[in-house]
């Protein structure tokens, strides 16, 4: 403590004179605390002494067992190596020997093994001389196995030697075995009985050879085979197209007639495959080489005859030895095409769908399975292999087929009724839906004959033919009247349209709207068969461009000749006498027949249109009739007061029929917008008419406050009117 802590503890011990009574025991408290932290003291130094000296001797006595230790390991050290000597001293004899023994093992081992050899060589010259070629197999094999283990002794002579004699005698096995079969196919194989069974031997030796041996001889008996189906079939006479089913027949008669014959080779060696591949090259070249000299075009017939010959040869070689399968869902893509309407497909036709989808996945596995037995690994691909020659020069079959389709455009668009039989449930022109099928059916005949450029090409044919129908519709909407006649009597550019036309135009609006989406589905079906490279050239929105053109000039025209109806009923309002109406009665007359215009037309329109475009139809409607019923207010020469209010009544009464043609065409459920429309429209036809009834000294308010868009020149007509 510092001072003034000291006299903080005193002051605090001792507060008052009475405390300082204590000051006696708290000095001998203190004194005793004093003498015991002394006596402790001494006795940590105490210890403390003792402690370190302790430490010495310990320290000392560590060092020393570690000493001894370091000299213990070095005797065992210097004992071991002694042993260690001692050992190999008495091993060293017994090493010996069993090194001797070693090299006696084998020395005894290679001089039997070369003793074998050279037997086995010796043997196997007279089995080569003798062409006991099954013998001779197994000899190789034995050789060969033999000889593997010489090969670190290359470099010694004898080695050296039988290795130059083996290769001397597998060579003149090679050419027994290529002699022999050179006679297989000449007519000896009957004559001598023999003979077969020597080659299905003389095989064996071809496959203990080496591999290339055994490419030498199946590409030698392939070329011997295919070498008078060359000489026949490049002569003038059977050089032709129409010859080409002859060339298949050919092959197929051979392979049949020699099939015995021909299992004298083991069936690893694949030998019919590989003679069919030959043979397909050959004929390719040779077919090349028929097209590259036609002078003239070839005939389509025959060409498409070749063609499809051509192709189920090459379905039964891919059948036969693998390579997959023609697209068997081409002809189901096809199908779909036009179908779109029938989305509600009963469960039946699903289940008998998936049923025939996995009999052909089963049918196509157990195939796989057979051609396992047949066919290599990685069989060749025949899918193509001679009928791809046949696409430079099909340009001559897509000219035909698109005369074809003209052709029976044509006639089709002439045989039209523009109408529709009784119970038929989509509205759609006969001539569509045969359009259709008729290319449907084009489609199924190319994408058997090919899926690449031609397929490709007639894609683009159906977009002119189908681009050539959607003109013809659109010919066929009523037009507007022209010349002199029209013009004098008012009626140039009008359309007059029979209730027939009304039909024929929504037959039109159908039939076009059948053609955009099935078109659409034409492409998605093409697109899908055809090859990939040309997958992404497979467009038909210029065709749907076409047929939506077609379709909003067949409503734009339905529209102008209603027009043209109410024409007569606006020229009968004008000709009311609105100065001199004494009296305000029911509805005008030429309201009757705005009405009645509507009652006849608008049911069937709402019953042949679908109601995307029976909207179409009410948008182009309204926003016609209610300008025009505005306009024909000034076409009136004077309206007094009182022929205003019956205006008025005859306007609302127009308002309410044009309101209720959503339900006239049973079609309301899109009905809001279009009543939304005509009452703005009819509203301003109102409110013009509330400007004339008002009185003279606030016309110019009321006009401001009903009208305010309207213009000057338009109040100064107002004014004439009033």
């Amino acid at each position: 403590m510092d001072k003034s802590s000291a006299l903080e503890y005193i002051n605090q011990m001792f507060p008052t004179e009475a405390s300082l009574s204590g000051v006696e025991p708290l000095m001998q408290k203190i004194h005793s605390e004093i003498r015991r932290v002394d006596a402790e003291i001494l006795a940590a130094v105490r210890q403390q002494s003792n402690s370190g000296t302790k430490a010495r001797e310990d320290l000392a006595a560590a060092t020393h067992a570690v000493e001894e230790l370091m000299y213990k390991i070095r005797e065992i050290k210097t004992k071991a190596e002694q042993s260690e000597t001692m050992v190999q001293e008495i091993c060293r004899d017994i090493k010996k020997l069993d090194f001797a023994k070693k090299h006696i093992t084998t020395t005894i081992t290679a001089l039997h093994r070369l003793t074998m050899l050279v037997s086995a060589v010796e043997q196997l010259q007279v089995m080569a001389s003798k062409r006991q070629y099954k013998e001779a197999a197994a000899q190789l094999e034995a050789v060969n196995q033999l000889c593997s283990h010489f090969e670190a002794y290359r470099d010694i002579p004898k080695i050296t030697e039988l290795r130059e004699k083996f290769k001397n005698i597998k060579q003149i096995l090679k050419s027994h075995v290529f002699s022999d079969f050179s006679s297989l196919g000449t007519g000896k194989e009957s004559e001598e009985t023999n003979l077969l069974q020597q080659l299905s031997d003389a095989c064996l030796v071809v496959d203990a050879l080496e591999p290339s041996v055994r490419e030498e001889l199946v590409n030698n008996f392939c070329s011997r085979e295919l070498t008078s189906y060359e000489q026949i079939f490049e002569g003038a006479e059977l050089a032709k197209l129409d010859k080409t089913e002859r060339r298949y027949a050919w092959i197929k008669r051979r392979m049949r007639t020699n099939e015995e014959i021909w299992k004298i080779f083991p069936t690893s060696w694949h030998v019919p495959y590989r003679l069919c591949i030959q043979f397909c090259k050959k004929t390719r070249k040779q077919l090349e080489d028929i097209h590259n000299n036609q002078k003239e075009k070839p005939d389509v017939g025959t060409l498409l005859l070749a063609l499809q010959r051509t192709l189920e040869f090459e379905d039964e070689l891919a059948e036969k030895f693998g390579g997959g399968t023609r697209g068997r869902e081409v002809g189901n893509e096809i199908e779909e095409i036009g179908r779109g309407e029938n989305t509600s497909q009963s469960a039946s036709d699903i289940r008998k769908k998936y049923e025939k989808k996995l009999a052909a996945h089963q049918e196509s596995n157990t195939e796989e399975k057979d051609k396992e037995l047949s066919a290599p690994a990685a069989g060749f691909n025949f899918r193509g292999i001679i009928s791809s020659c046949f696409e430079p020069h099909l340009n001559v079959y897509t000219e035909l087929e698109e005369k074809t389709l003209m052709e029976n455009l044509e006639k089709l668009v002439q045989e039209e009724t523009w109408d529709i039989e009784e119970g038929s449930q989509n509205n759609v022109l006969s001539s569509s839906i045969q359009l259709f099928l008729i290319i449907k059916r084009s489609l199924k005949r190319c994408s058997a004959l090919t899926k690449n450029q031609t397929l490709f090409n007639l894609f683009k044919v159906f977009q002119r033919i189908l681009k050539a129908y959607a003109t013809k519709l659109f010919v066929r909407l009523p037009k507007g009247g022209t010349g002199i006649v029209a013009a004098a009597t008012g009626m140039d550019g009008q359309i007059k349209t029979s209730d027939r036309d009304e039909r024929v135009i929504c037959y039109i609006v159908n039939s076009a709207e059948y053609c955009h989406k099935t078109s659409g589905e034409l492409a998605e079906s093409v697109s899908k068969i055809i090859d990939t490279q040309f997958a992404d050239g497979v467009d038909m929105s210029e065709v749907q461009d076409e047929f939506s053109a077609v379709i909003t000039k067949a409503l734009v025209t339905l529209v102008h000749g209603l027009e043209t109806k109410f024409d007569a009923e606006m020229a009968a309002m004008t000709r009311v006498p609105w100065a001199t109406l004494e009296s305000v009665g029911d509805q005008s007359e030429y309201v009757n027949g705005i009405n009645m215009i509507l009652v006849t037309s608008i049911p069937i329109l709402g019953t042949l249109l679908s109601p995307i475009y029976f909207q179409f139809f009410l948008d182009k409607l309204a926003s016609s009739l209610g300008p025009c019923f505005f306009t024909n207010i000034f076409k009136c020469k004077q309206i007094s007061e009182t022929g205003a209010q019956q205006m008025l009544l005859d306007t609302q009464a127009v308002k309410t029929i044009l309101l209720e043609i959503p339900s006239l065409g049973h079609q309301t459920s899109r009905a809001a917008s279009y009543s939304k429309f005509v009452s703005r429209e009819m509203s301003k036809a109102e409110a013009l008419l509330k400007v004339i009834l008002s009185p003279i000294d606030s016309v110019a308010d009321t006009y401001r406050a009903l009208l305010p868009e309207g213009t000057p020149m338009e109040f100064q007509r107002i004014l004439e009117l009033k």
